[in-house]
């Protein structure tokens, strides 16, 4: 479960952001996770609320927005998202498409006092 190591990397980033910001805790963490980031996002939530105990996050309320694959047609230019994965333009049907957004997990930002 590579769930666990994505938390201990977001935990770490989050105490970082607080640190250069001076703050004493977070209260909230709202991600970006795309549907081809290999996140699975019930574990993600159960990874972060057992790891989050003593650190600065221990409070916090994690947010997970799913983001849809956006996809991009090299034939006719169509910009269009998907819920699933499709790697063909839903107007000319072309297999000439390139990923613009939905393959990672951002951090997207914290609320922190």
């Amino acid at each position: 479960m590579h769930e666990y190591s994505v938390v201990q990397a977001l935990l770490n980033q989050c105490e970082e952001q607080a640190r250069d910001n001076n703050a004493t805790e977070v209260i909230k963490v709202i991600c970006k996770i795309g549907v081809l980031s290999g996140i699975e996002v019930q574990l993600l939530q159960t990874a972060f609320d057992t790891f989050k105990e003593k650190t600065i996050c221990e409070n916090a309320e994690l947010v997970l927005n799913k983001q849809k694959l956006k996809l991009e047609c090299k034939e006719c230019g169509d910009i269009f998202e998907v819920d699933e994965v499709r790697y063909y333009c839903a107007n000319c049907e072309s297999l000439r498409v390139k990923v613009l957004d939905g393959e990672d997990m951002y951090l997207m930002s914290l609320e922190m006092k």
